[in-house]
This record gives C-alpha cells, structure tokens and sequence, in this order.
C-alpha cells in the first residue's frame, strides 16, 4: 500500500470518528440525592451563601490547595466565588433563590457555562436533599466523549457535598 493511501484511509477513518462523536448527547445531567436530617431552610441558607457554601465545598475536601475568592453579596442572587484549583479555574454565582432551591451559574471558561441546582425538600420530619447539574456540551467532538464520563468523574463529587451538608447542618 502506498503512502497516498495510508493517508487518505487515516483521513476518512479521523472524518468518519469526528462526525459520529455528534451522534452523542449534547446535554448531560448529573444528579445525586440524600435525606438529610434538618430543615430544608437551613440547606438552602447554606447554599444560597458564598461563605456558607464553602463550609460544604467538596473541592475543599478533593483539593487542598483549592483557592476561593468570594464576590457580591454575602448571600442571595449575585453572591458567588471565583475559583483556582488543581483541576482548573471558574466562578460560581447564585442565580436564583426559591424555598426549596439554590440555582448557580458556573463559568468554567473554556470547558463552558453549566448550571447547577441544589434542592431541599422535606419529607417525613427530614429533608431530601438533590445536588445537580445541567450542561450543554456544544458540538465539540472532544466535550461529547468526555460528557459520557461526566457522571462517573462529578456523581462522586456530589456525593461528598451531600455528606458534607449532613455533617454541618445536623
């Protein structure tokens, strides 16, 4: 086989992987939940607080050289932090507040602009607790492979953050 049709089969076989990585999701969710015995109130205090939020980061936990510069109103739509670690830069602000749940826009730059949720519901004399993400992985071929490991790499994460919220708001 010659060199023009090595190179020619390497370029269709490259096109061909490019373009069925847009058959994958665009959209990724991630979602955990815990019951968590206190008031729905106090989870949502706790969130919707830029200081608040930092006494269940689960980054703080991951990355202890993870660098955090609060911004805007110490709670509320608005507040929020800028973000340096080990795994990257960001921001995350509040959005939005309801009784039952704190909404962030987080900008992670180049990796893109997810939003993330956490809700507190309370069920028999507890509360059930739902930390999520939503994001929108474009039409970057890389962004759509990794997006089918999203789940496995942040559920974790989330994981810890519940556990973290327990063991302060307890």
């Amino acid at each position: 086989m010659n060199f023009k049709k090595i190179a020619t089969h390497t370029a269709c076989g490259v096109a061909a992987l490019a373009v069925a990585t847009l058959a994958l999701p665009r959209h990724v969710s991630i979602e955990r939940t815990a019951v968590i015995d206190t008031a729905p109130e106090a989870v949502i205090e706790l969130a919707a607080s830029n200081t608040g939020y930092q006494v269940f980061n689960p980054y703080k936990d991951l990355d202890p050289n993870l660098q955090v510069e609060m911004f805007g109103p110490s709670s509320g739509i608005g507040s929020g932090f800028s973000f340096q670690s080990k795994d990257g830069v960001g921001q995350q602000t509040v959005a939005s507040v309801t009784a039952d749940q704190v909404v962030f826009d987080l900008d992670l730059g180049p990796l893109g602009q997810p939003t993330q949720a956490i809700s507190a519901v309370a069920i028999d004399g507890a509360t059930e607790v739902t930390w999520s993400m939503e994001m929108d992985l474009g039409m970057n071929p890389v962004f759509r492979v990794m997006g089918l490991f999203m789940d496995g790499m942040l559920g974790p994460n989330f994981e810890l953050g519940l556990a973290n919220i327990a063991d302060v708001a307890a």
